[in-house]
């Protein structure tokens, strides 16, 4: 359904003194695809770039290098008018605080009017009805309409956030960390609805957040970021199950699970800087496996089984020929 091949954004910074600038690498090389009805999880610590790929997918960013496709088509060869019509209403987003996405002095009524109004969406009794069917898709009461957001509760608001974005029954909805503002009781609700959107209405979406454990709940694959790049991507119950690369196995670590055990890795050493990344392998500066060779060249894509990808010199043990994960010696950072 879309396609990133080749992505770098880079922003100009103000660091660089009077005479130049600085380039904060935000993305680099980045290649993801998400396929109709699939959920794919990103996730990363704050500022590896996962919300400047929100922006990409959704056409609010346009890349310094690399291609944007949706449907075979490059996003960002179509005119305006076309990327506007075909693309705009194609791709629904939610963000991730409902409170300042949502506009204070709008009725939920109005706030989910609004798009289609915009794009002329039927008649007036039509868009009329298509708020009410709104607001049954995401669990909501009748006498919401009325409500202005700060009446509702978080939840309710985040609720009304996803309804907005599914007005214009798009194809591919970007959710950037909806949960992350949320209580523990209501982001499960939340997520329990997304779940039930896609089995529904046959929804491809790409899920962000900082949370493993969220995503791995969730998501059919998952990509990690680090620094701006894609440093392990593949099915789910690889990733999470059997992770290859030492930043995945840290975040899991990070994030407690009451299925699984797991000894905390802590990460030390220096975190590298977006406008002055580090040669070779950007996690190297906190990787306790790193050495002379991580230094050299970012490491080339590795092929495992099942679209099961990373970039890293010293992956952790694959999975057994049984499928089931080989056991990984405890590991801890000495960076």
């Amino acid at each position: 359904m879309i396609r990133l091949d080749g992505v770098h954004v880079r922003h100009k910074a103000r660091s660089g003194g009077v005479f130049r600038r600085d380039a904060v690498h935000a993305l680099t090389d980045a290649s993801l695809e998400v396929e109709r009805g699939e959920i794919v999880g990103l996730v990363g610590e704050s500022g590896c770039g996962k919300s400047t790929m929100a922006r990409v997918l959704t056409g609010l960013q346009k890349p310094t290098e690399g291609t944007v496709a949706f449907h075979g088509k490059d996003l960002w060869e179509m005119s305006g008018t076309q990327r506007r019509d075909d693309f705009g209403s194609a791709v629904g987003v939610v963000f991730q605080d409902p409170s300042t996405a949502l506009n204070p002095r709008l009725t939920v009524q109005q706030i989910l009017r609004d798009p289609l109004d915009v794009h002329r969406r039927g008649t007036r009794e039509a868009r009329e009805a298509r708020v009410e069917e709104l607001l049954d898709l995401v669990g909501l009461p009748g006498h919401t309409l009325a409500a202005l957001p700060g009446q509702l509760s978080g939840g309710q608001r985040q609720r009304v956030a996803i309804a907005r974005a599914l007005a214009l029954e798009p194809e591919l909805i970007v959710a950037d960390e909806p949960t992350s503002a949320l209580d523990v009781s209501v982001r499960a609700q939340v997520l329990n609805l997304l779940v039930d959107l896609r089995e529904r209405l046959g929804l491809g979406m790409v899920f962000i957040s900082h949370d493993i454990q969220t995503v791995r709940y969730l998501a059919d694959r998952i990509a990690v970021l680090y620094l701006g790049r894609i440093v392990e991507e593949g099915r789910t119950a690889d990733v999470a199950g059997a992770p290859s690369h030492p930043y995945t196995e840290a975040l899991l670590s990070a994030t407690p699970s009451l299925l699984e055990t797991t000894e905390r890795i802590v990460l030390t050493g220096p975190v590298p800087s977006a406008t002055n990344p580090p040669a070779g392998c950007p996690f190297r500066t906190r990787c306790w496996k790193a050495d002379d060779a991580c230094a050299t060249v970012f490491p080339v894509r590795t092929e495992g089984p099942d679209g099961h990808r990373w970039h890293c010199v010293h992956p952790q043990t694959p999975a057994s020929p049984s499928g089931d994960p080989t056991p990984v010696p405890s590991a801890r950072s000495t960076a």
